[in-house]
């Protein structure tokens, strides 16, 4: 049976690729991002957060039946973790209504493989507490301390542990709404070519997410997941971080997660 998606940063990467695979399989999708797409929205301001939860209502009719939160950066800069992890959140949470009044309602949120890596507990701290202002301030305060690397691993890592949170609440398991993070390892598209294509870098990109499986991925192999993470057949899948690295979380945590 058609659905109807909203996934933003649909523009390109893995919303994109999600965007024309759910649309290959004759679902609608409303597509959100920064300068284009059905909807236009800058997720790193509160204005932009109230346009996407207002135009989706509007092109839903009130409606959905799928939500997945692509729109993310990877800058060393405060914007990463509003961006990553706030304006997700008020997608998720801002489309959660939607949600309710759809058919067999899922949501899922990209997290990254860097959420297993070195953080910020100030970054993640103030995020988890729903404090924009200080999360900002401790994403600033580490840039300048020239540790601006870990501001997007807190970012992934903060909005991989609300879905652990809140997925198992009354306003999603209890209405009935799987709620997911997939986490991605290495993804070639236009914002990580510029690093694999430097050897230096390259050398230091395998080092912190090895990939043993078939190495780096194309959007188009992660979104099959996504698919199955948001269709009705996930009846029972929440509150997961679903590691798609090849390989990279068993090599880098090894069986001590467990």
């Amino acid at each position: 049976m058609p659905r109807t998606y909203l996934v933003t940063g649909a523009a390109s990467g893995i919303g994109q690729a999600t965007a024309a695979l759910l649309r290959a399989r004759g679902h609608t999708v409303i597509g959100a991002d920064l300068a284009s797409g059905d909807i236009r929205a800058d997720l790193s301001t509160a204005e932009g957060r109230a346009e996407l939860a207002a135009r989706a209502r509007e092109l839903s009719g009130g409606r959905l039946d799928g939500v997945v939160a692509c729109a993310g950066v990877a800058q060393p800069d405060p914007l990463t973790v509003k961006v990553n992890h706030f304006g997700a959140v008020a997608t998720l949470d801002g489309l959660r209504p939607l949600l309710a009044a759809g058919t067999d309602p899922r949501a899922l949120v990209i997290g990254s493989i860097d959420s297993v890596h070195p953080t910020d507990p100030a970054i993640v701290d103030a995020a988890l507490a729903d404090d924009e202002e200080r999360a900002v301030a401790a994403s600033r305060a580490a840039v300048d301390r020239g540790e601006g690397q870990l501001v997007y691993s807190s970012s992934k890592a903060a909005v991989s542990r609300w879905v652990r949170r809140h997925a198992v609440t009354p306003r999603w398991a209890g209405a009935g709404i799987p709620l997911n993070a997939v986490a991605p390892g290495v993804i070639l598209t236009p914002m990580t070519r510029p690093l694999l294509d430097d050897p230096d870098m390259l050398k230091l990109v395998e080092q912190s997410v090895p990939m043993p499986l078939h190495g780096h991925a194309r959007p188009e192999q992660i979104t099959p997941l996504i698919a199955w993470l948001t269709s009705p057949d996930n009846t029972h899948v929440t509150g997961q971080v679903v590691f798609a690295d090849g390989g990279a979380d068993a090599v880098l945590r090894g069986d001590g997660t467990w």
